[in-house]
């Protein structure tokens, strides 16, 4: 399954209608939104998930943007694992509310740490309160690849695992995850529009699973 990661460079018009896209991560933290344009994105019958990075917009908007998103119907909510955690436990209470399910993310953009490490972060997602933990990190080399691959061989985390390698280097982590048990990978929804160092486009992407899974 792809997820089509989309921000400030598409017009609101765009985001309110997604024609063709059913699936989609809608980047928040770079966009200026009023409450009627949130409420019109995520109110649509699509699978969205409402992200709102830090380092963008301050707290208080951060987390007014994710609760309206949540109320208006976002299927998922990403919160990174290293939030405070009252911004966090406001957030997933919101959430279950609605069920709305929890992404607890972490993201290392220098590096792909050792597995021990990776599986610690994991299990510290799952106790903090996630329904996925999303993994995503810098890979440098093949042995980077092959450790990020390796965390989805534990039937503890099955189906409960998102594995993205970043940079140029992680690109076979992206496409090869979901079909090793990861829930599902993001691409960008036109060439030149990605969200992430490494991101495939859709159609490029689609393409490549599509023989992967005929193999």
């Amino acid at each position: 399954m792809i997820c089509v990661s989309l921000d400030e460079r598409y017009s609101i018009d765009f985001l309110k209608s997604l024609v063709g896209i059913e699936f989609a991560e809608i980047r928040m933290d770079r966009m200026r939104l009023s409450d009627n344009d949130i409420y019109d994105i995520f109110s649509q019958p699509k699978q969205l998930i409402a992200t709102c990075r830090p380092g963008y917009l301050n707290e208080m908007t951060r987390k007014d943007y994710l609760l309206k998103a949540i109320d208006a119907g976002a299927t998922y909510v990403d919160i990174e694992l290293e939030s405070d955690s009252k911004f966090k436990k406001s957030i997933m209470e919101s959430a279950r509310k609605k069920t709305c399910k929890v992404i607890i993310s972490y993201h290392n953009y220098k590096k792909t740490p050792s597995q021990d490490v990776l599986y610690g972060i994991i299990k510290l997602c799952f106790a903090e309160g996630a329904d996925i933990t999303k993994i995503a990190c810098q890979v440098s080399s093949s042995t980077d690849a092959a450790r990020l691959i390796g965390i989805l061989g534990s039937s503890e985390f099955e189906n409960r695992l998102i594995v993205i390698g970043m940079g140029a280097k992680g690109r076979l982590v992206r496409v090869i995850t979901p079909f090793i048990g990861g829930l599902f990978t993001y691409a960008s929804f036109e060439a030149g529009k990605e969200t992430a160092e490494g991101q495939l486009n859709f159609t490029h992407l689609a393409e490549i699973m599509e023989v992967l899974a005929g193999v």
